[in-house]
């Protein structure tokens, strides 16, 4: 444990950043299983705005450094493809 006041200040801040980092990518996980789920029911119109809502959700979680840039954009790319095939 920290003796020192700051590095007690910065265990507090480092572990509510830390809670709000895994919320917003399990959020950001729960809309690709959404998207992944409306293309296996094959339903197009509901997967094709659960993807642009998935999309936002992905940029904000890259933009925050939360996961890399090019995590981000195979999981969009990928989740594109997938509707696209059902529109196909």
């Amino acid at each position: 444990m920290a003796n020192i006041k700051s590095a007690k200040k910065r265990i507090d801040v480092n572990n509510k950043a830390r809670v709000q980092n895994q919320a917003d990518k399990s959020e950001m996980r729960s809309q690709i299983k959404r998207v992944e789920k409306l293309v296996e029911a094959k339903d197009l119109e509901n997967a094709k705005t659960a993807l642009i809502s998935a999309t936002k959700v992905i940029d904000k979680v890259v933009q925050k450094g939360i996961v890399h840039k090019n995590t981000g954009n195979r999981q969009k790319s990928r989740l594109a493809n997938k509707v696209n095939n059902l529109s196909a």
